[in-house]
């Protein structure tokens, strides 16, 4: 039994690209629906202003109370029941001595009435300051000094143009 050189039984020299084509769209697929969750809860475009002063808000003292297009309450960026925002804001506040601020930041074509009973449900549960949040116009910055920590755009507009 003598082996024969002849025959086309030998090593190919290519690769195999069908496992990596493989585990290349499962990893697309998987980045394709765990992207939307990553950007889910509280999602509004505020209202644009200029003169703006940046808050930095502070996770651990600031409460924010969001409201969506639809009407939806978002307290520190988690869904809560409309219904239970007034209990749950007097929890909050009640156990405070001071600092009873909401910060709250509303979609921009949100009716402005659904605005206001937010606003009358917090004032009659314990918060004494509201604060609205909104955004900076594109391509403007504030005019008053150190209102913005960002550096001033130059030529860019200011508030009263």
């Amino acid at each position: 039994m003598a082996m024969s050189s002849q025959g086309g039984g030998g090593v190919k020299a290519e690769p195999n690209v069908t496992p990596m084509i493989d585990v290349m769209l499962v990893l697309l697929i998987i980045f394709m629906v765990v992207t939307p969750a990553l950007l889910a809860g509280f999602n509004a475009i505020p209202p644009e202003g200029q003169n703006l002063k940046d808050h930095p808000e502070d996770e651990e003292n600031d409460q924010v109370l969001g409201i969506d297009k639809d009407g939806q309450y978002y307290l520190n960026k988690k869904p809560i029941k409309n219904e239970t925002f007034a209990d749950q804001v007097k929890r909050i506040y009640d156990a405070r001595t001071v600092d009873k601020i909401l910060y709250v930041k509303a979609h921009k074509e949100l009716e402005y009435s659904k605005v206001l009973d937010a606003l009358d449900l917090a004032s009659k549960n314990g918060v004494r300051v509201v604060g609205m949040i909104s955004d900076q116009k594109s391509g403007t910055t504030s005019t008053v000094a150190g209102d913005s920590k960002a550096p001033p755009v130059p030529g860019g507009k200011g508030g009263g143009q």
